[in-house]
């Protein structure tokens, strides 16, 4: 029999399959009416241990589910860090580990301050709540989402000193995810995982229940999107893609909306491969520029995230959740109503960017990994070229703002006073990196500049604001200004980077980008 020929039209196409994307396709796939196809550049993670085993995510990096996108030379940051983007279904939820935040209520109601209408704690609460299914207290907490949210259990034996010891320091154990904000206080992660170890990611919680049940969607792998379609009369019609072959292009078409799932540096690179973004950029690469919109690719925002790294004095665990349990929160100067300054714990050494420098290492280490919450170096996304193929120019600009510096180096500072406090007696060794002679502000910070990493969360570069905000390229309808017929659905759409690990956050976008193209 022949094959049967692929649909080229639907009522939605979604470009990504990944924290966000998968979210979006199967909440508009609820109606049996409603048809969606789902673009995937990456291969499906179906049946994938690689993928699907929690305690395995640190092996993606660098591998072949890695867009791996180096930075451009940084004048104040580390010129040989990479950017890791999930190239597989579930995008970042399927490659990065799983700590899993609701943001901050300060930080969504100051979305809402910034023009951002219908974003602040009261309208997206409740869509967290819809999302999980969360085994800590509290009535504000979800029982029945399709995301599985667990409490990780305290089986670290130096991770429980760890908590003792910020407890001596002044940072008292508390839990996250209790409806308030935790200025200062240390705990055990929630992860999206469940028990049995395979990660709760958009793609597992999302779509595989309706993989092959429902005739309405339909979810392509393995094809990279090179450009978005417009009528004369700039409504986007749908997706042109690179066939399976990498030789011949495709076709998509979508009756109602496409909608860009595609992540914080792919999203704004497909935008500007199709003419919309800043104008004198696009002309430069040859770009026909469509809509001249100069907030596309700016305002890049991150957490960096720096390491000190200590010998344990006792062997560390051999088995955990996925290795990094335990967060951290601290204010670095009084009256902030959100924390500027978190720690991860990895009960394993992270000599990712140490080593190269010439600190030693060892396999037997523990380490915090200070991050500035609430980073003001802003960023860019840029072309390389027309070409779709080429890596887009991604620029952090890290720490180019003396916040930034002053946040990560009093963090390298708080890292020690914990380290030193009684309960860390048994744990800690010696220092490795830094390493105790490094005392000074110059000396840490050279040390920062040449070994910082990122705990990959770039977001903003497609941000939402006022219908009127020319430097916002999308309404807080997530619509794409200048254009109809066109949405973006993803971390890029973020006024400012929250807090906390955004994976969450960027699943209750899809959950609310899902809505507001239900509503239309």
């Amino acid at each position: 029999m022949p094959e049967e020929t692929p649909l080229s039209e639907f009522d939605y196409v979604v470009v990504g399959g990944g924290t966000a994307g998968a979210v979006v396709a199967a909440r508009l796939t609820e109606d049996p009416a409603v048809s969606v196809c789902v673009l995937e550049a990456g291969p499906s993670d179906v049946g994938d241990d690689n993928i699907l085993q929690l305690t395995r995510w640190m092996a993606l990096l660098e591998s072949g589910y890695d867009w791996d996108y180096p930075v451009e030379p940084q004048e104040n940051g580390n010129s040989f860090m990479r950017h890791a983007r999930a190239k597989v279904l579930g995008g970042c939820s399927s490659h990065n580990s799983c700590i899993a935040f609701w943001a901050p209520a300060e930080d969504l109601d100051e979305w809402g301050t910034m023009g951002c209408t219908g974003w602040s704690s009261a309208d997206c609460f409740p869509l967290y709540q819809r999302l999980e299914t969360n085994d800590a207290p509290g009535d504000h907490h979800g029982r029945s989402g399709p995301v599985n949210i667990m409490s990780v259990p305290p089986d670290d034996p130096c991770g429980s000193a760890l908590l003792e010891a910020c407890a001596a320091a002044g940072i008292p154990t508390t839990p996250f995810n209790t409806g308030k904000t935790v200025v200062r206080g240390a705990h055990w992660f929630q992860i999206n995982s469940r028990t049995d170890g395979t990660r709760s990611s958009a793609s597992v919680s999302y779509l595989h229940p309706v993989l092959g049940k429902r005739p309405n969607l339909e979810v392509r792998t393995g094809l990279q999107a090179k450009r978005l379609l417009f009528d004369e009369n700039q409504r986007c019609t749908g997706v042109e893609y690179l066939e399976p072959d990498t030789v011949h292009t495709g076709t998509v078409g979508a009756r109602r909306e496409v909608i860009v799932s595609c992540g914080a540096i792919d999203s704004p690179k497909l935008l500007m491969l199709s003419g919309i973004g800043p104008a004198g950029h696009l002309r430069e690469c040859g770009v026909d520029v469509r809509v001249d919109s100069p907030g596309v690719g700016s305002h890049l925002q991150d957490h960096p995230e720096g390491v000190i790294m200590w010998e344990a004095k006792r062997p560390m665990v051999t088995a955990s959740t996925q290795w990094w349990e335990i967060g951290i929160f601290a204010d670095t100067e009084p009256g902030l109503d959100r924390p500027d300054l978190m720690f991860h714990y990895g009960s394993v050494p992270f000599d990712m960017n140490t080593y190269r420098r010439g600190y030693p290492t060892t396999d037997n280490a523990f380490c915090l990994t200070p991050n500035v919450t609430r980073a003001r170096s802003m960023g860019t996304v840029r072309l390389r070229s027309r070409d779709f193929r080429d890596k887009p120019k991604v620029d952090p600009r890290y720490f180019t703002h003396e916040h930034d510096i002053r946040v990560m180096t009093y963090g390298i500072r708080l890292a020690r006073e914990i380290a030193a406090q009684a309960p860390m007696a048994d744990w800690a060794g010696a220092e490795l990196a830094p390493g105790p002679n490094a005392t000074t502000d110059d000396e840490l910070f050279a040390y920062i500049r040449q070994t910082h990493n990122t705990v990959y969360h770039p977001a903003g570069t497609v941000r939402m604001g006022a219908a009127g905000d020319a430097d916002s390229p999308l309404d807080p309808e997530l619509r794409v200004k200048g254009v109809t017929g066109l949405r973006v659905a993803d971390a890029s759409v973020m006024p400012f980077l929250p807090a906390v690990n955004p994976c969450i956050t960027t699943m209750m976008i899809g959950e609310k980008c899902a809505d507001m193209v239900k509503a239309t």
